[in-house]
């Protein structure tokens, strides 16, 4: 009889255990039970790897040499690291990607900032910090301290994370308002700021660094809150594979110190360039460019640079004026020695046409008389800093790099080592000795930004006649 009780409470149990267990599954989320590596073998068996991003200046973008941009340059890194192809899908707005990259993607790409307990979605470790900076209009003073911003007209993206900053900054400050926009971006907001239909905004200060120029009433304020992590996104519910190599790609990139370089290349510009200098430049892309675009335009396909870069170095020589003439006897619009002149079979150094085809030659001889062991944009940044100093200096900075025990087939390390041609303590011991080496450092960096500008302006012309046309179609359509 014992053991008929203790049989009977035995099955009783188990059913009782069973239908607990059924009950508990049922309030727990129906995520699949799938093995941790089961996304990544799918990219890997599918051979691509699909992003989701969107099209920004701190993204991605089509530039002229092709798609740029500081994430698309990071996922393409990592989809060679896992030896695929990039599927790029640029076609979201900021509040389409993360529900993108949970029903169908493989990552979010887009400048993501870093929210906690996302549902859909796992992030990887921080990429870089965002800081939430206050930017106002121009003359209005007194912009200092967040206790100024009551009463302002001010606005913000929504999909950026820079609410939560002004939301905390509303606990101390009941007043305090402020518009968010859902489909715009940073370009748009600085320019009602300039238009004065906002007094100010709160974007990322490596955003207001790309586009001050741009915006030459928009003055930076202050930094406002704590900064926020730019991070990846990968669906949840498909394993943690993906994101897993994701993270080690990021720790390795980081610890290589290639981050901070892209990084610094993308938004490490600094604000050497006033106002006033910006003006101008504007000024002279209106009045004097358009007499020589023509010419840069051969000149780019004789020698296959862009055609902006070389417009771009002619404004750093003369701002295009064809008739320049220096104290030394370097005259014309790309400012050409009485040698470098003879050697490039120029004969006339004030005609504009034999001025930028001799100057793009002589940049393009420069270039590639550089060693093979310098690629990419290090190998163009030095060409164009010996076009300034020359190329024995520029060698001699690079035996600078080397001695100070850094790669001299980098620019960030020849630039470091260029002004210090002007101390005896460097310069006695190179080839060539003194140069005023900080000068080609400026020049570089000057055409650089120049370049930008023209960049910005050619893109944003373009998008203007696509819009002009799109709008005369509809127009037209029955």
């Amino acid at each position: 009889m014992p053991l008929l009780i203790d049989r009977h409470f035995s099955i009783y149990w188990k059913a009782y255990v069973l239908l607990v267990t059924a009950t508990l599954l049922t309030l727990i989320p129906r995520f699949p039970l799938v093995p941790d590596g089961e996304h990544l073998s799918h990219v890997l068996a599918k051979d691509y790897l699909t992003v989701h991003t969107r099209t920004t200046p701190t993204t991605y973008y089509e530039g002229s040499q092709g798609p740029t941009g500081f994430e698309y340059e990071l996922v393409r890194r990592f989809a060679d690291h896992l030896g695929v192809s990039l599927n790029l899908n640029a076609d979201h707005d900021a509040d389409g990607i993360l529900p993108a990259v949970s029903e169908q993607g493989d990552l979010g790409a887009a400048a993501l900032p870093l929210i906690p307990d996302t549902p859909g979605v796992h992030y990887t470790r921080p990429i870089f910090e965002m800081q939430p900076l206050v930017v106002y209009r121009r003359g209005l003073h007194g912009i200092n301290a967040p206790s100024d911003l009551v009463g302002l007209k001010i606005g913000t993206l929504s999909h950026e994370g820079t609410q939560a900053a002004l939301a905390e900054l509303q606990q101390h400050y009941p007043t305090l308002s402020w518009t968010a926009e859902a489909n715009s971006d940073v370009a748009e907001l600085l320019a009602r700021i300039e238009n004065e239909q906002l007094d100010a905004a709160v974007i990322f200060d490596h955003q207001f660094r790309l586009n001050r120029l741009f915006f030459t009433n928009v003055e930076r304020g202050f930094s406002l809150g704590d900064p926020l992590s730019m991070v990846w996104a990968v669906p949840s519910g498909r394993g943690l594979g993906l994101l897993d190599a994701a993270n080690r790609f990021l720790a390795e990139l980081d610890e290589s110190g290639e981050l901070e370089h892209l990084i610094a290349r993308y938004f490490g510009h600094d604000d050497y360039l006033e106002y006033v200098g910006t003006r101008t430049f504007l000024t002279h892309l209106d009045e004097r460019l358009p007499r020589f675009t023509d010419y840069f335009k051969q000149a780019a396909r004789d020698t296959g640079f862009d055609w902006k870069l070389l417009a771009a170095v002619g404004y750093q020589e003369s701002h295009w004026d064809p008739g320049a003439v220096s104290p030394t006897g370097v005259r014309g619009l790309m400012m050409l020695t009485h040698p470098t002149a003879s050697e490039m079979g120029i004969e006339n150094r004030r005609d504009p046409a034999q001025s930028i085809d001799g100057g793009a030659r002589y940049l393009r001889s420069l270039k590639d008389r550089l060693p093979d062991s310098i690629s990419g944009d290090d190998r163009l940044y030095m060409a164009m800093a010996a076009y300034n100093v020359g190329l024995g200096h520029l060698y001699d900075a690079r035996r600078i790099a080397e001695l100070r025990g850094t790669d001299p087939n980098r620019w960030e390390n020849v630039r470091d080592a260029l002004p210090l041609l002007q101390q005896r303590e460097w310069h006695s011991r190179t080839r060539h000795g003194y140069a005023r080496g900080g000068e080609p450092v400026i020049y570089v960096r000057n055409i650089r930004r120049y370049y930008e500008m023209l960049d910005y302006v050619e893109r944003s012309r373009q998008q203007f006649f696509q819009l002009e046309r799109r709008g005369l179609a509809a127009a037209n359509a029955p």
